[in-house]
């Protein structure tokens, strides 16, 4: 049930956009047990906006940035974030071609009750 948003840099092509939903989807499938059909993801581009320091941490940042935000379901472990991280800097270098440094990812977890896919009522928790 995770909701991905991904802030990129404006210009890209439809098809680097799907890589980068793709290439997120398949990293949580394969490492914090999302089903492949839970897929709900929000793709925004930025002609401006996208602010960030090119090189906090030592890690030097280019013009081609992306954050990816997921907000899922508390209850993972250390070892799945770490790995859900691993997994989808590999899937991006190899597909859109995104360098490791540019993937920003950050995690936002919730209970059960704070999800409702429609129909105004909370499935999880009836």
């Amino acid at each position: 049930m995770p909701l991905v948003r991904i802030s990129h840099p404006a210009g890209m092509t439809e098809a680097h956009r799907q890589a980068l939903s793709d290439g997120v989807q398949e990293a949580m499938e394969s490492t914090i047990q999302v089903p492949p059909n839970d897929r709900f993801h929000i793709l925004t581009e930025h002609a401006s906006g996208l602010i960030f320091d090119a090189h906090y941490l030592g890690i030097e940042r280019s013009l081609a940035w992306v954050a990816v935000q997921i907000t899922l379901r508390k209850g993972r472990t250390v070892e799945m974030k770490q790995a859900l991280y691993r997994r989808i800097v590999e899937n991006l270098a190899t597909d859109p071609g995104l360098r490791p440094e540019d993937v920003m990812i950050c995690l936002v977890e919730n209970d059960l009750a704070d999800w409702s896919f429609g129909k105004g009522e909370a499935p999880y928790v009836r």
